[in-house]
């Protein structure tokens, strides 16, 4: 008896120590910031992180939560204001060696010169605030949520978002958990929208191990292609799409041409008149279509949407 309950007192203490590092380790990965103020309160790595600029060299800071940082630096400056293609050099740096890399750097916060861009007339626009006739979602101050929809069925069509990824540093920079969604368009072709800030897009060059491939990354088509220029700004900071779609055309149930795309993040041109011969991602499974509708995944991670309007062709 004795032996009995020795063995099943130390089944127990082992089933504790398995559980509770993981449930601990679990509930410190899942804390998440939806407010600058907030995060700046809280947490003092979201004050360190960001982009630094001086001269020649500009440094991005991407907080890996308990003061280390992903650390990407460049020559000529940021991408798409000066950077000169070459190569980066990434790097894991505690505050403290962060604080002497940026010495003589001034930080920078960007913002997309399509940020707030109107409505041309006669647009649909799919959310702007409140709640419209041409989308369906969680609508909470001010703000549209992962997870909402478009209604109408269009074709060709320009159309502006704007989005803000929360801060959630505890998941790695390439972490498909990190401030996911998607505007996924027809629910074929999908634009990622995700949090890799600091990453190079050169995935043999980054300081981190890598969760995902970086055809997962913000501004990638899912699993097809990569950005021509990485122009992810740090979480919480409002970015934007500006995407030009061509349909793919059909004669009866033949399709005759395929569905065409550029995009433009954060004012900056990313993809060139890319040709998507089929859906990406899990879309590449479903049909295509000559019309449809834009969902914005959700992915059970707080994205916000704003000013998303519609011009159709």
């Amino acid at each position: 008896m004795m032996i009995q309950k020795f063995v099943s007192a130390a089944l127990f203490a082992a089933l504790v120590l398995l559980i509770l590092p993981s449930y601990a380790k679990d509930d410190v990965l899942i804390q998440t910031w939806i407010d600058p103020d907030k995060a700046a309160k809280d947490n003092p790595d979201f004050l360190l992180q960001g982009e630094y600029k001086g001269g020649k060299k500009a440094v991005q800071v991407a907080a890996l939560d308990k003061g280390k940082f992903l650390v990407l630096s460049y020559q000529g400056g940021l991408p798409g204001a000066g950077w000169d293609g070459g190569p980066l050099s990434s790097e894991v740096l505690e505050t403290a060696a962060v604080q002497e890399k940026v010495k003589g750097l001034k930080k920078t916060t960007r913002k997309s010169e399509t940020l707030g861009k109107k409505a041309p007339d006669g647009a649909l626009v799919i959310f702007d605030g409140e709640q419209t006739d041409y989308f369906e979602g969680e609508v909470k101050n001010g703000l549209l949520w992962a997870g909402g929809s478009s209604t109408k069925e269009v074709g060709d069509f320009k159309m502006h978002l704007e989005f803000r990824l929360p801060f959630k540093p505890a998941r790695a920079p390439s972490s498909q958990d990190r401030g996911n969604s998607g505007v996924y368009i027809f629910n074929n072709y999908e634009c990622q929208v995700i949090d890799s800030f600091g990453l190079d897009y050169n995935s043999e060059n980054n300081a981190i191990k890598l969760e995902s491939l970086n055809t997962q990354w913000c501004g990638c088509f899912y699993k097809f292609q990569k950005p021509s220029v990485p122009m992810v700004f740090p979480p919480l900071t409002w970015q934007t799409y500006d995407i030009d779609f061509t349909a793919p055309k059909f004669e009866g149930k033949e399709k005759v041409a395929n569905a065409r795309i550029t995009v433009h993040h954060n004012g900056v041109l990313i993809h060139d008149d890319l040709e998507l011969p089929k859906g990406t991602g899990a879309g590449g499974k479903r049909p295509e279509k000559a019309k449809g509708i834009i969902h914005f995944q959700g992915h059970g991670n707080p994205v916000a949407y704003r000013n998303v309007w519609i011009q159709e062709k």
